[in-house]
């Protein structure tokens, strides 16, 4: 999926902090507002473009969203031009992969768009062209990044890159034990996160009702 390159909308680096995504856009909004261009309908379709640009990219929320999107897309973009799969190069991209996840927020991320990269990725092609350099360890350096790139995923989600991962060595125990024990702390983690919610959720009603009980 392609996404619009905000940052050129606004005709600034991709580094660029807000004050001057800010400056970018009021000196822009000048020339191309309504009333600034005589209602041009090019000059407004352009307005409308940046506005939303802004808005985007000034959200914290929106534009670690679209920062995600934009990176993936990027890297797919240079993964699709890629004549040759092996265990070099894809270590190194699972190592990138895994690198970039750990700069993320774990609860404002994009589980969906992750799993989706990470699929695509390690997609039945790719992981076919490893299998045949037979190359034990270098598969279970692939295994070990994949695990730690996934740990923020849900349950579910994290039962699906097993299921595709699985297909790297069918028959290795060692992987097979790794992400077996991948799926165990997922689903563990999955349920404390669930009771702390519930427990939060008795602690405040105490909490309430003892305050009501002493204001009587």
């Amino acid at each position: 999926m392609q996404i619009k390159d905000y940052f050129a909308l606004l005709e600034l680096e991709a580094s660029a902090p807000v004050t001057e995504i800010k400056k970018a856009y009021r000196r822009l909004a000048l020339q191309l507002h309504p009333d600034k261009s005589g209602n041009d309908p090019y000059a407004a379709a352009r307005f409308a473009e940046i506005k939303e640009a802004y808005e985007v990219l000034t959200d914290p929320s929106k534009k670690e969203y679209y920062l995600q999107q934009r990176w993936y897309n990027q890297t797919a973009g240079i993964r699709r031009t890629e004549q040759i799969v092996t265990p070099v190069t894809m270590i190194q991209q699972s190592l990138e992969l895994e690198r970039y996840v750990a700069r993320l927020d774990e609860f404002r991320m994009d589980r969906e768009g992750l799993l989706s990269f990470m699929l695509d990725l390690y997609s039945d092609e790719r992981l076919e062209k490893l299998r045949a350099f037979q190359d034990t360890e270098s598969m279970h350096t692939i295994v070990q990044s994949v695990i730690r790139s996934a740990k923020y995923l849900q349950p579910g989600q994290a039962e699906k890159i097993a299921e595709q991962i699985r297909k790297l060595a069918p028959g290795d125990t060692v992987i097979a034990r790794e992400l077996a024990d991948f799926l165990q702390h997922s689903r563990k983690k999955s349920n404390r996160e669930k009771y702390s919610v519930w427990l939060a959720l008795l602690l405040t009603a105490l909490i309430c009702l003892l305050i009501y009980l002493t204001s009587r």
